[in-house]
């Protein structure tokens, strides 16, 4: 029989409504809230186990019965639709959330093509740059602790699941992790001379992308090898932060597939 919870004193409500709103309780409990049924199933896919199923007051019950046969004996709670709206990061609540453990993933074999993220403050902009580093193969992503949280549930739906297959180191000192990379470091910036495409990226890559208004810090620039900027020849100043590093990250695809 499902647990209902109709009152925001109740304990699990404000364990629940901790982890929508506090990094720093996601981060002690490595724990975190998956907004839908799509992310769910991903998060599924990749292995995960939920801990608990919430459903909104107003869901289906077929619909509760269906995901709950595929959780396996994860607890079931169903929230009074107020109280649902309270943990959901939509205007438009899915009817679904679980309460998930971090993934804790090994950097993936092959050639290294690490994404280097300094201090993203937009979780949509975050989850955009995992999700593009998930798709074209990112063997790690490295997160300065300025990054937004990539666990929180807008981190997570802007990524769509890439938090659950791209590994992520989390609160790095970036200049120190850079100086270790086997690898050549390059920076993604504007009014530098070196055209992005000239660079061969075939071999073990960072690529480096910084804050959405101030850019790359001066320690960071220091330590990379390559300061490059990616051809613009439109009447646009610059490019979103995500945007960029997607142009970047599939020119190495590119490169890679071409070197095959």
């Amino acid at each position: 029989m499902n647990e209902v919870i109709t009152s925001r004193d109740n304990p699990v409500f404000k364990r629940l409504k901790k982890l929508a709103e506090s990094s720093r309780a996601r981060r002690e409990a490595r724990m975190t809230l998956l907004d839908g049924e799509h992310l769910l199933a991903a998060f599924l896919e990749a292995g995960g186990i939920p801990q608990t199923l919430l459903f909104s007051a107003s869901c289906a019950e077929s619909f509760r019965q269906g995901l709950g046969s595929r959780c396996g004996a994860c607890k079931t709670v169903v929230l009074a639709d107020s109280l649902f709206g309270e943990l959901s990061p939509v205007n438009t609540p899915t009817g679904v959330l679980a309460e998930a453990p971090w993934l804790e993933l090994k950097p993936a074999g092959g050639v290294p093509l690490v994404l280097v993220l300094e201090d993203i403050q937009d979780p949509g902009n975050l989850g955009a740059m995992l999700r593009t580093g998930a798709a074209a193969g990112a063997t790690l992503a490295v997160l300065s602790k300025g990054c937004h949280d990539p666990w929180s549930p807008k981190a997570l739906r802007g990524g769509q699941g890439a938090q659950f297959v791209l590994p992520m180191l989390i609160g790095v000192e970036l200049p120190e992790w850079l100086a270790g990379f086997d690898g050549q470091r390059i920076a993604l910036a504007l009014n530098h001379h070196a055209n992005f495409y000239a660079q061969n990226l075939s071999g073990a890559t960072a690529l480096v992308v910084g804050n959405e208004g101030a850019g790359i810090s001066d320690a960071v620039l220091r330590a990379v090898d390559v300061v490059a900027q990616i051809p613009m020849p439109g009447k646009i100043e610059s490019l979103n932060a995500a945007a960029a590093l997607a142009v970047a990250a599939f020119e190495a695809v590119r490169q890679r597939m071409n070197k095959i």
